[in-house]
């Protein structure tokens, strides 16, 4: 009875939603025609509702409905897609994603993840805040500067999204540290800015089965892939096979548009949302790399 009512109060918060009934909308016309009818936007919901129905940890009484609310008000546009529906929605809970470096790549996957929904979000960095982070690391603000990046991360992720949970390790990964954190995580994101890490989150990936997407900027470039996404999957030494080559190579310059990594970060975290609902061409086996300056854009095979 509770659901009737529920189901029957519920409001229709959507931009979609003009107020009238489908007949007057549909007589509008296509130009002015919203994108989603109202049923089309309840039945959505009511579907999402009857997949929660039987949840054990739903109970019928005014906070569990709160909480159902909530969950559709805050996933309501993503919801409405195919490709994610209700069903890429609880993959999401309960999917485990790690994400290496809280910096400049790290700061937009951390905060798509986080809004989209992932259950659980690691965030490994041994860093503090610095002046100089700001112009790129929307993470932080000034008032956080000389503080663990890990920490302020974690706590601007959980005033962000309390529906999920985020987990710090205000610590650097190495080889010591590496597979106990790693094992606890399904996807493994890159937001690190040096080779001998990248060869790290490769090793142990590869031997514990995770997938690794990486990610990497420079200056007004940068490029996207994901590796061990299978067992026939090409990893980052197939990308750059010689380390030790790799390893005595100078420093690339420091200096980088604040908009590279946020837009090679979004990157990221889309192949991370594209693998745990199941849509779209995954970037296994290529390389995606982008030119700022032209704004055009390659995919190899690798």
């Amino acid at each position: 009875m509770i659901w009737d009512e529920f189901l029957r109060h519920f409001r229709f918060c959507d931009e979609e939603d003009s107020g009238l009934s489908d007949e007057e909308q549909e007589r509008k016309g296509p130009k002015n025609r919203p994108k989603h009818t109202r049923k089309q936007i309840h039945q959505a919901k009511k579907n999402f509702l009857e997949k929660f129905k039987t949840a054990s940890y739903i109970l019928c009484d005014s906070v569990a409905l709160c909480l159902l609310f909530s969950i559709m008000e805050r996933y309501n546009r993503q919801l409405l897609l195919p490709e994610i529906g209700e069903e890429g929605q609880a993959r999401l809970k309960a999917a485990r994603v790690l994400i290496v470096g809280v910096g400049g790549l790290g700061s937009p996957i951390a905060l798509y993840l986080a809004g989209a929904g992932t259950g659980t979000i690691g965030l490994i960095d041994n860093d503090t805040v610095s002046e100089n982070n700001l112009q790129r690391q929307v993470l932080y603000t000034e008032a956080e500067i000389g503080l663990p990046k890990a920490i302020q991360a974690q706590k601007r992720l959980e005033a962000l999204n309390s529906n999920i949970r985020i987990n710090a390790y205000p610590t650097r990964l190495t080889p010591d540290n590496a597979k106990e954190i790693i094992a606890d995580y399904d996807i493994i994101v890159d937001g690190c800015d040096n080779f001998a890490t990248r060869y790290l989150i490769d090793d142990t990936c590869a031997i514990l089965n995770k997938v690794y997407v990486y990610g990497a900027i420079r200056a007004f470039e940068g490029q996207v892939s994901v590796f061990l996404y299978d067992k026939s999957g090409k990893r980052y030494r197939d990308l750059y096979p010689d380390e030790k080559e790799m390893l005595s190579m100078p420093h690339p310059p420091k200096g980088v548009m604040g908009v590279t990594p946020g837009l090679v970060g979004c990157a990221e975290a889309n192949e991370v949302i594209k693998i745990i609902c199941g849509y779209g061409d995954i970037l296994a086996g290529k390389l995606w790399q982008i030119n700022l300056k032209t704004m055009e854009t390659y995919t190899i095979l690798l």
